[in-house]
Order: structure tokens, then C-alpha cells, then sequence
């Protein structure tokens, strides 16, 4: 079932031009990583519409803010070479973040995303990485739970967001009825 422009921006009403952009993208990612139900569908264009602010930015947007330069360093992210932090920032509709998780990306999409952590904000790579991030989460499995929240968590680490995340799951559920 794909989703279509006016129902992309009934949903994300802020994503203006952007959503023609990306509703061929996004529906090829997802009909490739089997989101393809409205639930599936409803809770990925949630996550991805408040993780892009609406599709608007396909780039973290870089203070550093203390969070942020945390990203410095960090093992688990694999940023172990000076300058990680900010150069495998996150990236893409769902925003992958550190050298660690580019590679992987990068692996799976046939893309070289450790020299050309960039690729990401290109439409039909952002909305890829975005589907396979949700893909190798399991969160097919948890949108048909309804376990939003826990997606939430799998995404962000946390619950930042989370009201944001909420009202566009409840206006995609509608949309997509």
C-alpha cells in the first residue's frame, strides 16, 4: 500500500514541497523492507516526520550541543578517530549516527557511507537508511504490536519527543484508515 503526496502531507503538513520529493523514496523503501501495512506505514511516517522535522532536514543540525559532542569518542557508535563526532552526525530520515552505524548502513544499501557520509541526505538514501534502521530494529514487529513507544525507544535511546511522535501516529493512523 503505498502512501501518496496528499496523504504524506496531511500527515506531515509541514514538509511542504519536500513531500513530492520523497514519496517515491519513501515508498520504495518501505515496499522493500515489508512496512507496507497501515500500521506499519503510520508509526515509520511518525517516527521519520519528527525525527526530520517533517522531512525538512536530512542532516543533524550541528551546534555541537553538549549531547552532540558526546558523539566524540564514543566506541559503541565507533567513532574512534578524532572528528567522528560531527562527521558521522546523524543523517538521513531517521538520522543514523556514528562511523559504526554509517558502515553497517552503507553495507546493507551497497553505498559507501564511511567517505561519503553525505550520500545520506540524498531523498532516496535517507528514506533507505531509514527503512533499514526500522528493519533491523524489528519495529515491523512492534508497529503491529502497537508498542510505539517502544519504538520510540529503539530509535531515540529514549523518549525525546515523544508528544510530537504521538500526535503524528494518531493524525497517520487517520489519514491512512
Amino acid at each position: 500500500m503505498p502512501i501518496t503526496e496528499q496523504q504524506l502531507l496531511q500527515t506531515l503538513p509541514n514538509a511542504g514541497r519536500q513531500a513530492g520529493v520523497f514519496v517515491p523514496a519513501l515508498n520504495s523503501a518501505m515496499g522493500k523492507y515489508g512496512i507496507v501495512t497501515k500500521l506499519r506505514i503510520a508509526a515509520f511516517i511518525a517516527q521519520v516526520g519528527h525525527e526530520s522535522g517533517q522531512l525538512r532536514h536530512v542532516r543533524e543540525i550541528w551546534g555541537p550541543t553538549a549531547r552532540q559532542a558526546g558523539y566524540e569518542g564514543r566506541a559503541d557508535l565507533g567513532n574512534t578517530v578524532p572528528g567522528d563526532g560531527s562527521k558521522y552526525r546523524g543523517r538521513g530520515l531517521i538520522q543514523i549516527t556514528g562511523r559504526a552505524n554509517y558502515a553497517a548502513c552503507g553495507e546493507a544499501l551497497g553505498l559507501d557511507l564511511v567517505n561519503q557520509p553525505a550520500l545520506l541526505e540524498q531523498p532516496q538514501h535517507a528514506a533507505m537508511s531509514a527503512a533499514w534502521f526500522w528493519s533491523t530494529r524489528g519495529l515491523n514487529t512492534l508497529a503491529d504490536q502497537g508498542e510505539f513507544v517502544k519504538i520510540t525507544r529503539r530509535i531515540n535511546g529514549g523518549l525525546n519527543g515523544l508528544e510530537d511522535r504521538l500526535q503524528l501516529w494518531d493524525i497517520a493512523k487517520k489519514v491512512l484508515a
